[in-house]
């Protein structure tokens, strides 16, 4: 149910899962967190707001969803969410933007 910040990467760097799956990066975190801080290319559907809007949820279609929030908590919970609802290889990236800021890239601000 989780997918580590290095396999992300990968995946954002080759467009696609080792399978060949399009990635579409969730983030679950609220405005003031993106506002603060956020992946490139990610999708913002703050948690607070679930289910996401409809333009969101058919972006989603035929990919392989990666979810993140801060530290991983929020994410898996709605990687659990989705996973119940049509999403079943959805994952929840383990560490959140946090891990991403130390691991990745130090440009994204840590908070």
């Amino acid at each position: 149910m989780e997918v580590d910040v290095g396999t992300v990467k990968h995946w954002l760097d080759a467009g696609a899962t080792d399978a060949g799956q399009p990635i579409f990066l969730l983030d679950c975190r609220e405005p003031n967190e993106w506002d603060a801080a956020r992946i490139d290319g990610a999708t913002l559907a703050p948690m607070t707001q679930w289910p996401p809007a409809p333009d969101i949820w058919d972006a989603m279609q035929g990919k392989q969803v990666v979810v993140h929030c801060h530290h991983g908590v929020r994410s898996l919970r709605v990687t659990d969410w989705l996973r119940k609802n049509g999403f079943a290889d959805a994952m929840s990236m383990a560490g959140g933007i946090d891990a991403w800021s130390l691991q990745i890239d130090p440009s994204v601000p840590r908070y």
